[in-house]
């Protein structure tokens, strides 16, 4: 019998938040859809604060979850650093995404002073900044890179999606995402702003502004997640 997959919810669990609310049940249509048993824990950002990311070695997936301001910005990165760096099956989507931009530029792209202005608005690199136009509660068309891993996923590129955010990637730094940079855009708005980012030479890591859970909500499962966990029992396969 398939012991169940194992998948890290790091962030900030609140009963009041919808996409905390839609996370367990897209897992749940994702387990249905692809006969798989999945497990999943909600991990305080504060507990893996002081490199404790090690804890995470259990699961064999990471969905960094919407929530930011977390609690702990330095537990949010330890997370996604680890699996950046230990090639597991990777997901962040909304706060997330704005926390996978800058673990890659922190350690990475070797910029130390990059920052999220929500969490400092004193910061003279505000990589991530407000949104020219707020998207909370809204929806905007995505056009997808040809070839790339998310354009598979959705076997199409041009696609709707549900956001619910006020920051993103600010514009003056976004020259940093492309050419040599393998963390890349692979997906933009009408107007080139980044909404997806995956990387290069890892089995699945990809991060979205909008919030794909949220479709769980009219009771089916979002492309994007199903990817995942079929990404996450593949994993699992891999280390038995």
């Amino acid at each position: 019998m398939q012991s169940s997959v194992q998948v890290a919810l790091v962030g900030d669990y609140n009963i009041k938040s919808l996409a905390h609310q839609a996370i367990p049940l897209s897992i749940d249509l994702a387990r249905i859809a692809l006969s798989i048993p999945v497990d999943f824990s909600w991990i305080p950002t504060e507990s893996l604060e002081s490199n404790n990311a090690s804890s995470l070695l259990k699961y064999q997936a990471i969905w960094c979850i919407p929530g930011s301001p977390y609690k702990s910005m330095s537990g949010a990165l330890q997370a996604i650093k680890f699996a950046r760096e230990s090639k597991i099956p990777f997901l962040g989507t909304c706060g997330g995404f704005q926390h996978t931009i800058l673990e890659y530029a922190r350690n990475v792209l070797l910029l130390p002073e990059s920052d999220h202005l929500e969490s400092n608005p004193d910061t003279p690199f505000p990589l991530i900044s407000p949104l020219i136009c707020s998207l909370v509660g809204s929806e905007g068309s995505i056009i997808l890179q040809s070839g790339s891993q998310i354009e598979k996923i959705y076997g199409q590129r041009h696609v709707t999606e549900t956001f619910n955010c006020n920051y993103g990637v600010n514009p003056v730094y976004q020259y940093l995402l492309e050419k040599t940079s393998k963390l890349h855009i692979t997906g933009v708005d009408s107007s080139e702003n980044v909404r997806v980012v995956e990387l290069d030479d890892h089995p699945f890591f990809i991060a979205t502004l909008y919030q794909p859970e949220r479709l769980a909500f009219t009771g089916s499962c979002h492309p994007l997640i199903i990817a995942f966990i079929q990404e996450a029992s593949r994993h699992a396969t891999m280390i038995q």
